[in-house]
């Protein structure tokens, strides 16, 4: 009997034994799986000084986390050396993925070289990154298109062509370190050139090209000021007519300058003015009836696009692009996705903006 007890005692050790010898294997497999869960993408983004960019940092942010990522999202302040120190810690702290809105897309090219030295991919949102052949691809709108579509919105406003005018306007553009501000002024002037060659549209000023039209940092600001300068010398004895906007931010600037000299009330009737963006303050404007029009691009759906990006070069499936001729970032032409942008105005507001669920009816009411 005794000897039966020792031999079921030492079996039960060896049960024991094994069992935890087990267990500890399988802590050993588990432990590193859990460790190494989805990778940490690192996102830039330039300023909180426009809604635009806040929506697009909560978006990446939504998006990726519901994919299982860790993220780690800064805003510069559009600082430029900010910006850098950011994305140098992302690099350092092991980053698998940046995602950069750059404040100035020809900065980035030393520590995009220490990323790529480390094998992360780079991803430019929205804002090309120029002057280097590290960045892997883009995700934005079709930037040609949105200066199309402000053309065409301002034509309209104008009432051409059954007007048939002349029309005097102003051009304004974005900011010079900013590659899109030349992609919605081209685009702009595809459709306006032609009508200033045969003078349906007026620029008293004589002012024309991203050289002298440009807004450094897309400051509201500075284009109410270049906008009063505008006024007191050439529109003394003219009626201005329509201003090429190409971003709300500015365009709110513009239209402050505008109702300080009268435009909007009496018989001075509000230029036609666009934007882009499709911010709050614009689009109530325009309901007050003073900006006419901004372009609605849907962040949600860049988002999701640029993590598809991500998905896919971190698990070595093809990334899925839709253009690969039109952006060269001076060393190389980056492989891209373009989304649609739209147009809003008065007659389509609500469809477009309550109606995809972008904005609360009480956000704009």
């Amino acid at each position: 009997m005794k000897r039966l007890t020792e031999r079921l005692t030492r079996r039960q050790i060896n049960t024991t034994l094994s069992a935890l010898a087990l267990g500890a294997m399988t802590l050993s497999l588990a432990g590193p799986a859990l460790a190494q869960d989805k990778a940490t993408v690192g996102i830039a983004m330039p300023t909180k000084s426009s809604a635009r960019w806040i929506a697009d940092g909560d978006n990446m942010v939504k998006v990726l986390k519901e994919r299982g990522y860790n993220t780690d999202l800064q805003y510069a302040e559009d600082d430029i050396p900010n910006q850098l120190a950011q994305i140098e810690n992302m690099v350092t702290k092991g980053a698998k993925v940046l995602v950069i809105a750059s404040i100035d897309g020809t900065t980035l090219s030393d520590v995009l070289k220490q990323a790529h030295d480390k094998g992360i991919k780079v991803i430019a949102y929205d804002r090309l990154i120029r002057e280097t052949p590290n960045v892997d691809y883009y995700a934005t709108f079709d930037n040609f298109q949105v200066g199309v579509l402000q053309a065409e919105s301002l034509l309209k406003g104008l009432g051409y062509p059954a007007n048939k005018g002349p029309f005097n306007v102003e051009l304004f553009g974005g900011s010079p370190d900013d590659n899109n501000a030349y992609f919605f002024y081209d685009g702009a002037l595809s459709v306006l050139k032609p009508l200033i060659d045969n003078g349906t549209l007026k620029i008293p000023s004589g002012q024309m090209g991203m050289d002298k039209v440009s807004t450094l940092r897309w400051d509201g600001a500075t284009a109410q000021a270049r906008m009063d300068n505008l006024l007191s010398a050439y529109y003394s004895d003219k009626t201005l007519n329509g201003v090429l906007s190409p971003y709300d931010g500015l365009s709110i600037g513009i239209l402050s300058s505008l109702k300080g000299v009268g435009y909007g009330s009496g018989k001075m009737k509000m230029p036609v003015v666009t934007g882009q963006d499709a911010e709050v303050p614009s689009v109530k404007s325009i309901l007050a009836g003073e900006q006419y029009s901004t372009i609605f691009k849907d962040t949600r759906e860049l988002a999701k696009v640029t993590a598809d990006m991500v998905d896919a070069s971190l698990s070595g499936k093809p990334v899925t692009v839709n253009d690969t001729k039109t952006y060269n970032n001076g060393v190389k032409v980056v492989p891209s996705y373009l989304l649609k942008p739209v147009v809003v105005d008065k007659d389509n507001w609500e469809k477009v903006l309550v109606g995809s669920g972008y904005y609360k009816q009480n956000q704009i009411n």
